[in-house]
């Protein structure tokens, strides 16, 4: 019985929680791409399947990252995009090479680090 409440005590307070998925985009002030892709692609991202599967953090370039998050190495375009799960880099994007590319690229992403499939429609 201890142990029963042990478990659901640990449950119950968020501690145990699946892999966090996030799309980090380090972006800097002045950056002509950066604009362009929030024009294009940031109104309708949270809306997407890949936007629900790895929601959307934004980071400054030329700032420390986060504490918490764990490049493989350094940030030097921008925009860079960084798929991470639980604050660790698995992949990124460097620039942005325009929406039917970007769609592209972030699909093989999150496809090959087996994120897709997690991805619930939304109605």
């Amino acid at each position: 019985m201890r142990l029963l409440v042990l478990i659901f005590a640990f449950l119950w307070t968020g501690l145990a929680v699946s892999a966090e998925t996030r799309l980090v985009m380090a972006d800097a002030e002045g950056c002509m791409w950066c604009e362009k892709w929030e024009a294009q692609i940031g109104p309708i991202y949270p809306k997407t399947a890949e936007g629900q599967a790895a929601p959307l953090m934004l980071v400054n370039a030329r700032a420390p990252m986060p504490e918490g998050l764990t490049l493989k190495r350094p940030i030097v375009f921008t925009p860079t995009f960084i798929l991470t799960v639980d604050g660790q880099e698995i992949e990124r994007i460097e620039g942005y090479p325009g929406e039917d590319f970007f769609w592209g690229l972030l699909g093989m992403m999150l496809d090959q680090a087996g994120i897709l499939a997690r991805v619930v429609p939304s109605s």
